[in-house]
């Protein structure tokens, strides 16, 4: 029998992945250059050298197996030591290896996050706009995602609705901060909120409550943005991150799970995290990369123009009428569409070879995700095809 669930998610593909597909024919068509594409968040800037150089020098150097050899199922130690002392560096919380899990990016790391803390039936509360891909990770756990609705003034999180949404089967809250599709970075205001309500409802429930971070786009914060870092704020915090945007590594799928380490069960997660990977399949991201970004471990790639990508996308479209809020970070930004069904205005934009999509996904209708990790000089001609496009609705 094949089965029924994964069948039926055929017809439930990503539209931004179909949206990059109809961009890479398009480009054959009429040449790349001409082509608008911002649907896809695959970083545009070059991976560091030392990375490369670390790289090259491990694979030429290093005996085989230590580099090409299973690692050991939490991860190689040293990673995790590394890891854990520049999070310690950073953020002022004294991690240890105990509270590090090495995994296949940002995605394994929810994976095995959402399975640790949950069990079939509870409840996973997150924010819109949020990343779709959220829906099958809670899913495929057991567990119930519910969705809160945005506050489209701001784009932090909308406490009113939160608060009437919660309930004693919530055990898991799933934060994306900088966020994924919207730029905005949680406030420390807003953190602090959250934190409060959630030490207030363990109390009231009699249970744990986790926080889960997830918190890929951390490095890709812009000049004078409030970012604090979630973990210093809540006891049961657990942090998802990956290397893909910090370092510009998205195809070595590397990232790691980090426990607070004032979190009581911190360590028995992290143990627990080897036995989930046998039931989904997950044995450890390649041990050449493990060694490689360890060795890098405090550096980024030259992320700068994506603020100046922001900068020029802002003031350009908020001239010709489309509203936004204004990202605090990463490479996305997410205008308000010129008509209600956001769906239809990106198949507008089509017109003028500008690759939009519908965040009717992301929990937010009517609005539109621009993922701006493309060449500056692209990112300012395109402004004269978002005009064209405007002055189909004047």
């Amino acid at each position: 029998m094949i089965a029924e669930e994964f069948k039926q998610m055929l017809g439930q593909k990503s539209v931004i992945r179909e949206l990059a597909e109809y961009a890479t024919e398009r480009a054959k068509q009429i040449g790349y250059e001409n082509v608008f594409d911002y649907s896809l968040g695959n970083p545009s800037v070059p991976v560091p050298q030392a990375f490369t150089d670390k790289l090259v020098s491990l694979a030429s150097s290093k005996d085989s197996m230590a580099v090409h050899g299973y690692s050991p199922s939490l991860g190689i130690t040293s990673v995790r030591e590394k890891v854990a002392a520049s999070l310690s560096r950073r953020f002022g919380l004294d991690y240890k290896k105990e509270h590090i899990f090495m995994t296949s990016g940002a995605a394994g790391a929810l994976a095995h996050a959402l399975r640790a803390v949950t069990e079939k039936g509870d409840e996973v509360i997150t924010f819109a706009p949020f990343f779709p891909e959220y829906t099958p990770y809670v899913h495929g756990t057991g567990a119930i995602l519910k969705v809160v609705p945005p506050d489209t003034d701001t784009l932090q999180i909308n406490f009113d609705a939160f608060e009437k949404m919660f309930s004693e089967k919530v055990t898991v809250v799933l934060i994306n901060t900088p966020n994924n599709p919207s730029g905005v970075v949680y406030s420390t205001e807003t953190i602090q909120k959250l934190a409060d309500f959630l030490v207030q409802k363990e109390k009231e429930y009699g249970h744990d409550i986790y926080l889960i971070s997830d918190e890929p786009y951390r490095e890709i914060v812009f000049d004078h943005v409030d970012a604090p870092y979630t973990a210093n704020f809540y006891t049961n915090t657990i942090t998802c991150y990956s290397f893909s945007k910090s370092l510009s590594l998205p195809g070595e799928r590397i990232g790691y799970v980090a426990v607070n380490p004032k979190c009581p069960d911190a360590a028995l997660i992290i143990n627990m995290c080897g036995q989930i990977s046998r039931v989904i399949g997950h044995n450890c991201p390649p041990s050449l990369i493990q060694l490689a970004v360890a060795d890098v471990i405090d550096l980024t790639a030259d992320l700068s123009v994506y603020e100046t990508n922001m900068n020029i996308l802002y003031d350009g479209l908020t001239k010709l009428g489309f509203s936004c809020v204004k990202p605090g970070g990463t490479f996305y930004i997410f205008p308000k569409a010129l008509e209600e069904d956001a769906i239809a205005f990106c198949k507008r934009a089509l017109k003028y070879d500008l690759i939009l999509v519908p965040a009717d996904s992301f929990g937010c209708p009517g609005y539109f995700r621009m993922a701006y990790c493309i060449p500056t000089e692209k990112v300012e001609r395109s402004l004269a095809a978002f005009e064209k496009l405007a002055k189909d609705y004047q």
